[in-house]
């Protein structure tokens, strides 16, 4: 631009100038110049400079003149615009030296504008300030109006911006030297308001030029103003989401008026002004903003189309509301105001929905359904009002305005949807709420409370607790608010009942299945709602009776036919039935108590016809096992495998032909869920957008249920592996996007909201079926990221372990359930080298993750990760790498490996190495259950399986010395080690032995393995280093002198109180578990050195106390376990002899150690020697042997015995008779074995040789033949029950004939002395509780006069029948009647049935009989009996009334 341009110069005569007008001018000065071109100013008087020499006052009047033509012909208003920057050096036409810099030129081009200003105010007449505003004015429309822009606009272009920065420079410089006036300034702006562009006006106050608050304030007409700024704001939001070329400057301006209009409209006190007028500003900013939220408001209500320009101002509108820098650059209350007083107007904007409607409707306005735009405002709201404040605001909206119900219902479930904290408020809030509606019995608190509830449970469980559960925790207990009153109730159902017309059948089904608690006295109400709701429902064509098995009621959709729920319900129990192995109970109480249903609706849609696959599936398992329960009729059975069999024939290529059309089909539902994800993704990749992350995921779980809702039939498992798939799939991607942008502390809560979508009732099975395939069989196979996305799935179902149930691992697991972190770490196993490497990957990125996104929170940060999962890494991690096994020094610490993305296996391995040595992950092993324990060690290295380990063996064998002697062993016992005590050491081994034989991990083996115990795979190498420190026990220092004497070594005496602690009990389950763990145990103790069963070798004299450990252990455990009619197998006969003949060789005097031991067992432990006798042909050559090596002399004398004991039953039986050596029980005994080793069928000659001997030999003797007669019976090989009864019926008759009183062998007590307690001690407690089987089966042997001679024969016959009659109760006789209906020979004998009617008979028959002497202490029997059999108890109770007896009426109340 020119000089004449740039100075305002117009239409200036060339003649005109002082001493220019010469021939001698050059012709260029009058036409174009070269090109066309004008010559500048400085050309034109180029010339004439050089020719004319002039003095200093020539020069000086030559200046002067040119002055004052440039002044007469000067354009202030194009002057305005010209401060440009590279015409400046023409501007100057003479610049002194040293001041050609921008700032000095601009200084004298200011200079040179005001002096024209005051000249031109001078001539006119006017002040220079009016004449500057109006200049400054003008000049701004001329920048603002340019051709060719469209209109109407509000933002500058560039040129125009361009030519705006000169302008406010000069302003400026104006203002500076108090020639520009603000307050005229903004009087002229108004006369031109419509000429101005926003943005131009921006600039004006950004510069501090003019201010708007100064501007606004100028202008009385407020209406006006508002108009204007309104009808500008809403241009600018639409410009801005048009993506003009300058939208970060509009974004800008938008957001300085928004904050300047919160915190002048929202200041707290009103300023007056000096005249006592209130400031218009915040008048104006705050009606601005009304009206631009009531424009946001009615385009919403009105319905906005995508992209239209409504929708462009809302949206921006909106946006700008919600960005972060508006509470930072406004630092009072003023947001806190502004925002409580929009979700107001929000809230009661158009009041014009009732509750009626809203109950109707509501499940329209979840969050997925509302308008994106209202749901970002709520999120907005959220960012600046706390949600307790939120939900205050709430609460005092809906009890002091008319509100708007879908609104306000909208922000409900936003708030519940994008606030983890807002489950607990809303449950509060709505407590309240019920609390005051039975207070003051009001409808409008009742109604709300509803409303409110159902709209945060439409959320579903991620959000809020489902309806079903709210309202069950509401009115199902006695603690609720309806139950202080009948007044209470009544209120309640009436509400309830008002309801009725406008419920959706979902609610009425919850109110229906799950009703509220009613005393007994006010039924009536709930069944008259009842039958109310039932009514509503048949109207509706809905039936309670037909609801599906697994019909989820925590939906408000519309309820399904029966048909199609049925299909879901046979895939919910094909599912169950697939995890459990049993018929899910479910199923068995709908085929009782919900026949209809059963018949009409599953059964068909479990048995549609189809072709049966090759291999049966899951399907036909179920099937099946229903058929064999008598679950599936025959004749529909039937016609269901013809069906079957009538379809392969027509299309035996089907079934894989519609595998792939079901497969094709599930794909089409899944393409909104899919498009969703990857929504979800991509906003991950965008930081602004961060906060939109939460109303994301409600969409998601929008799309989710759409997706698993709209699959019926067989689809539906299909369906829900490809959501599961897809779910994992997308969050492992997800995260590994989130975490390249932030680390894991700084994402935000999106992982525990996909989290919680994911564990929905219905996807969480299909979701845990989906871990355990791949993290039991393909972990090793999984990609990095995979592992780390699985990993940090893991950690977040461990964070939302409150709201998810256990999982039932289904056969051979525990019947109690886990929870989700145990149940995924049970998926972890260490067995071979594949699956030890991914469980190391696994745990370090679940620890690693875990402890950068919850460093802050020890709490939550525990309950994330199962302890078996951080004491898996430990053992890995020690077992693996040597140089774990050194102490940590504090210079070895290392940094976290927050992203182990895409890493090989050795860089997993060192990932692993520097989690180790982080200074965190210590401290988090603070906590004393995290601690990798000895005992915890043992359970791991025992599933490894040596033949495919990490670790050769000699590796192995180094690596268990150190566990053990380094590590383990010297470790305090607090700590998890045995604090120096090897007793210790072996005691948890073998425990940890038996743990491991008990679970089902030791099932899993194959049978080449090296160690087998007990039908269990084990490692050999850990049983040979508890062989090792037994060894090293036993080698170990004498006891002291002084110290208390061993009674049993300790870990005898460790593993019986184990047994002790088990549960006891006579059922099936429990008897053959605790009968599995003595085999195992017996097992362990045959492996180790037999002098362990003896304890400690005594330096004194010793005596029996070394043996009571084990006496114990035989007497209480060992003896159930026993065969052969009550003796100790062989294998631990033997064991207990050889240590006995050991603790000898090393006692002083062997005679009296083995001597002072078997008296012991006599009273102590007599098994011991009843079963030495059974089995000396086999013991007595080893004994022998033993003893010869141990001492010079014959055999002591209890060992003696027995062989005495046993020559005399062979002499018994040989028709010799020398006298009966002592103790007399143990020659019965042998005399019995004797017997049974013979085969006798009779034994009336040997009795008969016996008739000198006395009760002492004869009464052990029938005792032991009755245990023989019941070991038939219990035991499939044993001798012959008849042969077995004829031989006691020979001694009972014995016994009889010589009048000894045997009746007290069925009433054996511990507190029994001498010979009634050592026959206790030989007896299983199975035996002794079978004892009234025995007698009753002696029945036809007792003599005519026994029960009239005998006083104690009634009793102990009424005793006997009440326990036989108990025991066919308990089924603890079914063993008895199994053997008999199996086996040909005892088929001719009486069943328990049988037995007990006979038994009967005979007691009605005798009790007449018998005398008065025979009913002593009847009583007190009848008075325990009960009514186990009321006739034979009349009978009783008949003859004691009969009987004068002072006694009896001394205690009425038996009777």
């Amino acid at each position: 631009m020119g000089w004449r341009r740039g100075l305002g110069v117009a239409s200036i005569p060339r003649n005109s100038v002082v001493g220019m007008s010469g021939p001698g001018a050059p012709a260029t000065a009058c036409g174009p110049g070269p090109r066309g071109r004008r010559p500048s100013w400085a050309e034109l008087l180029a010339g004439r400079v050089k020719r004319q020499k002039l003095d200093a006052g020539g020069e000086q009047q030559l200046r002067e003149s040119a002055v004052r033509l440039l002044m007469r012909h000067l354009s202030l208003d194009d002057l305005m615009l010209e401060v440009e920057g590279t015409p400046r050096q023409e501007l100057c036409l003479s610049q002194p030296s040293g001041q050609d810099s921008p700032e000095a030129c601009a200084l004298l081009t200011s200079s040179l504008l005001g002096s024209a200003l005051r000249d031109q105010a001078s001539r006119l007449g006017v002040p220079v300030a009016v004449l500057s505003s109006q200049t400054v004015a003008a000049s701004l429309v001329q920048v603002c109006e340019v051709d060719g822009e469209p209109s109407p606009r509000v933002l500058l272009t560039a040129e125009q911006r361009g030519k705006l920065s000169p302008l406010l420079t000069i302003a400026q410089y104006l203002l500076a030297q108090s020639l520009l006036s603000r307050g005229f300034l903004c009087q002229e702006l108004w006369k031109v308001q419509n000429s101005l562009l926003l943005e131009a006006v921006w600039h004006l106050h950004l510069q501090n030029i003019v201010s708007l608050q100064e501007l606004l304030e100028s202008q009385a007409n407020m209406q006006a103003v508002v108009a204007w700024l309104f009808r500008d704001l809403r241009l600018l939001c639409e410009q801005i989401e048009t993506s003009c070329q300058h939208a970060n400057i509009a974004r800008t301006m938008l957001s300085d008026f928004v904050q300047m209009f919160i915190l002048r409209g929202f200041q707290k006190p009103l300023d007056l002004k000096g005249n006592g007028e209130p400031d218009r500003m915040p008048q104006v900013a705050a009606a601005l903003l009304q009206k631009m939220l009531l424009f946001a408001l009615e385009a919403l209500a009105a319905g906005l189309q995508e992209g239209s320009p409504a929708h462009r101002a809302v949206k921006c509108w909106f946006g700008v509301l919600g960005e972060g820098t508006l509470c930072r650059a406004v630092p009072t209350d003023s947001p806190k105001r502004f925002f409580s007083h929009t979700l107001t107007q929000v809230l009661t904007h158009r009041p014009v929905l009732k509750v009626s409607d809203a109950i109707q409707m509501q499940w329209e306005w979840s969050f997925a359904r509302t308008h994106p735009l209202l749901t970002g405002l709520y999120r907005r709201l959220l960012v600046i009002l706390s949600p307790e404040e939120l939900v205050g605001r709430l609460q005092e909206v809906l009890e002091t305005h008319a509100v708007n119900w879908q609104h306000v219902l909208a922000c409900v479930s936003t708030l519940v949807v994008c606030s983890p904290e807002a489950q607990s408020l809303v449950t509060d809030w709505v407590a309240r709420l019920l609390a005051r509606a039975f207070e003051s019995y009001s409808l409008d608190s009742m109604a709300t409370a509803f409303l409110v509830a159902r709209q945060a449970a439409l959320e579903g469980p991620p959000a809020f607790l489902s309806y079903a559960d709210w309202f069950q925790a509401s009115f199902g207990g006695a603690r609720g608010c309806h139950g202080c009153s009948r007044k209470a109730l009544a209120f309640l159902f009436q509400f309830l009942s008002d309801l009725v017309p406008m419920e959706a059948p979902r609610y009425l089904q919850v109110h229906i299945l799950h009703p509220p608690l009613v005393p007994g006295k006010c039924r009536r109400l709930l069944t008259d709602y009842v039958t109310l709701a039932k009514t509503r429902l048949a109207d509706l064509k809905v039936s309670i009776e037909n609801m599906g098995l697994y019909e989820d009621l925590s939906s408000a959709k519309d309820v399904r036919e029966p048909h199609s729920q049925a299909l879901q319900d046979v895939d919910k129990a094909i599912v169950v039935f697939e995890h459990t192995g049993k018929i899910p109970a479910t199923v068995m109480e709908a085929s009782i108590f919900r026949r209809p249903y059963y018949l009409s609706h599953f059964l068909p849609a479990l048995l549609t016809p189809r072709v049966l696959p090759a291999i049966p599936d899951a399907r036909v398992a179920f099937i099946e096992s229903l058929r064999r329960a008598d679950k599936i009729p025959p004749s529909l059975y039937s016609t269901y495998h013809q069906a079957c069999s009538a379809a392969e024939e027509k299309h035996p290529e089907s079934a894989a032909a519609g595998t792939k059309e079901e497969l094709g089909s599930a794909e089409e539902p899944l393409r909104p869920l899919t498009a969703a994800l990857g929504e979800l993704r991509a906003m991950m990749t965008d930081p602004s957008q961060h906060d939109a992350l939460s109303a994301q995921m409600a969409l998601i779980s929008e799309r989710l249920s759409s997706a698993l809702g709209l699959r019926e039939g067989d689809g539906v498992l299909a369906a829900e592996q490809k959501v599961v798939d897809l779910l994992l799939n997308s969050f492992c991607q997800n995260l590994v996007v989130a975490s390249s942008f932030a680390p894991p502390d700084r994402q935000g809560p999106w992982a525990t909201r996909f989290v919680m979508a994911m564990c929905g009732r219905t996807l969480l099975p299909a979701m845990l079926t989906r871990l355990c395939q791949l993290l039991r069989h393909q972990g090793p196979s999984l990609h990095a990221s995979h592992v780390l996305g699985l990993a940090a799935l893991a950690v977040h179902l461990g964070e939302c372990r409150p709201a998810l149930p256990e999982a039932h691992l289904g056969c051979g697991a525990p019947a109690w359930g886990l929870s989700i972190p145990e149940f995924l770490n049970s998926l972890l196993t260490c067995m071979t080298k594949e699956s030890s490497l991914f469980c190391l990957r696994f745990c370090t990125a679940a620890i690693s993750y875990s402890l950068c996104k919850f460093s802050q929170s020890r709490d939550i940060l525990c309950s994330c990760l199962s302890p078996g999962l951080i004491k898996k890494f430990q053992f890995i991690v020690l077992r693996l790498f040597s140089e774990a096994r050194d102490p940590l020094c504090q210079e070895d610490t290392a940094g976290l490996p927050r992203g182990p993305l895409c890493l090989l296996a050795t860089d997993w391995q060192q990932a692993a190495l520097c989690l180790w040595k982080h200074s965190t992950f210590w401290e988090l092993l603070t906590e004393r259950e995290l601690h990798l324990t000895y005992r915890d060690w043992l359970q791991l290295e025992l599933e490894i399986q040596p033949e495919v380990d990490s670790l050769l063996d000699t590796e192995r064998w180094d690596f268990h010395q150190w566990a053990i002697y380094e590590h383990f062993l010297p470790k305090h016992c607090a700590t998890g080690g045995c604090g120096g005590d090897l007793e210790t050491a072996c005691t948890v081994l073998i425990e940890a032995l038996m743990d491991f034989c008990q679970s089902s991990k030791s099932y899993s083996r194959s049978e080449d393995s090296d160690f087998v115990l007990s039908g269990y795979i084990r490692n050999r190498d850990i049983f040979s280093r508890l062989q090792e420190m037994t060894a090293a026990l036993e080698q170990g220092p004498a006891v002291a002198q002084g110290c208390a004497p061993s009674r049993g070594h300790r870990l005898v005496r460790a593993l019986r109180r184990r047994l002790q602690a088990r549960a006891s009990g006579w059922d099936v389950a429990t008897s053959l578990q605790r009968q599995q763990e003595l085999l195992v145990y017996k097992r362990i103790l045959l492996c180790l050195p037999p002098s362990l069963l003896l304890g400690s070798p005594q330096a004194e004299l010793p005596t029996a106390h070394s043996c009571d450990e084990f006496f114990h252990l035989v007497t209480s455990e060992l003896r159930n376990i026993c065969s052969h009619g009550g003796t100790l197998s062989h294998d631990i006969t033997l064991h207990f002899f050889r240590g006995l003949l050991n603790v000898c060789s090393q006692s002083r005097d062997p005679c009296l150690t083995a001597d002072a031991t078997l008296t012991a067992c006599q009273t102590e432990c007599p098994l011991i020697l009843t079963s030495a006798l059974l089995w000396w042909p086999r013991l007595e050559p080893e004994i022998r042997w033993r003893w010869e090596r141990c001492a010079r002399s014959p055999l002591p004398r209890g060992l003696q015995q027995l062989q005495e004991a046993r020559q005399f039953a062979r002499s018994v039986l040989s028709d010799t008779l020398p006298p009966a050596p002592g103790p007399a029980w143990v020659s019965a005994v042998a005399l019995h074995h004797e017997i049974q080793r013979a085969g006798r069928t009779s034994i009336s000659r040997e009795l008969q040789q016996l008739d000198c001997q006395g009760e002492e030999l004869l009464l052990p003797l029938f005792f032991s033949s009755l245990l023989g007669l019941l070991s038939s019976h219990l035991t499939p090989h044993a001798v012959d029950s008849q042969k077995a009864l004829d031989i006691c019926a020979e001694i009972l008759g014995c016994l009889q004939e010589k009048k000894i009183c045997w009746l007290g062998l069925f009433q054996l007590t511990e507190t029994d002395a001498n010979l009634g307690r050592v026959l206790l001690r030989l007896a299983p407690d199975q035996y002794i509780r079978l004892l009234p089987f025995a007698f009753y089966s002696l029945l036809p042997y007792f003599n005519e006069d026994t029960p009239i001679r005998e006083d104690a024969f009634l009793r102990v016959a009424v005793n006997m029948y009440l326990k036989l009659v108990h025991l066919f109760v308990a089924g603890e006789t079914s063993a008895v009647s199994t053997l008999a209906s199996r086996s040909h020979e005892h088929q001719g004998q009486d069943d328990p049935v049988g037995l007990i009617a006979k038994a009967r008979l005979f007691l009605l028959q005798l009790i007449p009989r018998c005398p008065k002497n025979s009913f002593s202490d009847m009583a007190k029997l009848l008075a325990t009996s009960g009514d186990d059999d009321p006739e034979v108890h009349a009978a009783l109770l008949c003859r004691l009334q009969a009987t004068p007896d002072t006694d009896l009426y001394q205690e009425p109340c038996l009777f």
